[in-house]
């Protein structure tokens, strides 16, 4: 009797760890990831977060500590939020040169010198007490050109406390054309700006809203993209490009792969995505409750990023995953 074989054996390249790596279409490497560290003014020591298993709110000394260690990982960037002790309806502390945004800023820059990208998160829904991202008109919308204004002293701000790139995350219209003629005005004319160019009005931040301390009342659906719409964030993706954003980035990670392909392969700037706080939560939870396997799930989730097109990860599990890593 004669026997009939499969022509091609794929599962071949699959037998050994050995083989699989060789043959890896898509590796992970710790210059890929970026950390975020939350600062809290006023803080004696570190807070946990409950809803972030595994992060806290740093103080300033504390931040100083994650962020060495970060760099001994190997991590390529980390990118900070201030938390204030009081907030006012303008979010003027977003831009006050001695904010905790920007005293946590110079302590991190002077911690680990040029070894790694210290970015600053443009935005002001930490500092405002109605928890909206910029200046709220008479109807209680956010204004879009007065709050461009605020945006640009704030880039200005960041770039003098000593910030390696600023990254505006309010997505209002023109903010990164404002920015660049900020920042340029100011000589920061080699600053880099790392663009929220596609972020959409996702349920996935609300961890991170109880981790800034956000007092949000009603949405952001008026200017964070709806998650029906692709061709539009590709629009407000190369309108950034055109303004001088020197990285974009799309916000949330998981639930868009789609969105990062197609703008990766729409852009010749490199392409962040943000595994946000609410996809992180969900694997912490999961694995918590013994339903998957916490190691695995992140590898995986991280390799599928890298995946769909994006060069840089923000991620929470940056510096633990990057210990792990080959070099």
């Amino acid at each position: 009797m004669t026997m009939s074989y499969p022509a091609e054996r794929p599962r071949r390249l699959r037998r050994t760890p050995a083989l699989r790596g060789l043959v890896a279409e898509t590796r992970l490497h710790p210059a890929d990831l970026i950390q975020p560290l939350f600062v809290r003014e006023g803080l004696a020591e570190p807070r946990p977060i409950a809803c972030m298993p595994g992060q806290v709110q740093h103080t300033r000394e504390s931040v100083r500590k994650a962020a060495a260690a970060a760099v001994r990982a190997g991590v390529g960037g980390l990118l900070l939020f201030g938390i204030p002790e009081s907030k006012d309806h303008d979010g003027r502390g977003a831009w006050d040169e001695h904010g905790i945004t920007q005293l946590a800023l110079a302590d991190v820059a002077a911690e680990v010198g040029d070894a790694t990208v210290v970015i600053g998160d443009i935005n002001l829904d930490e500092y405002t007490e109605h928890g909206h991202v910029g200046i709220l008109d008479a109807r209680g919308d956010v204004d879009n050109d007065a709050t461009l204004s605020a945006y640009a002293r704030v880039a200005v701000a960041q770039a003098a406390a000593g910030a390696h790139m600023v990254a505006p995350s309010g997505m209002m219209d023109g903010q990164v054309g404002a920015i660049r003629r900020a920042l340029d005005a100011a000589g920061h004319h080699n600053l880099p700006i790392m663009a929220y160019a596609a972020k959409y009005d996702s349920a996935f931040y609300g961890p991170f809203r109880d981790a800034v301390e956000s007092r949000l009342t009603g949405t952001r659906s008026t200017h964070q993209q709806d998650p029906a719409n692709l061709r539009e964030s590709l629009r407000e993706v190369l309108l950034d490009v055109d303004e001088g954003a020197d990285m974009v980035m799309v916000k949330p990670a998981g639930l868009y792969l789609d969105v990062v392909r197609r703008v990766a392969d729409a852009v010749n700037v490199p392409v962040a995505a943000y595994q946000v706080s609410g996809e992180y939560a969900a694997i912490e939870a999961a694995a918590a409750n013994g339903w998957l396997t916490r190691d695995r799930a992140i590898l995986e989730s991280l390799t599928a990023i890298r995946r769909a097109g994006a060069g840089s990860v923000i991620t929470y599990w940056a510096t633990e995953i990057a210990e792990r890593l080959p070099r």
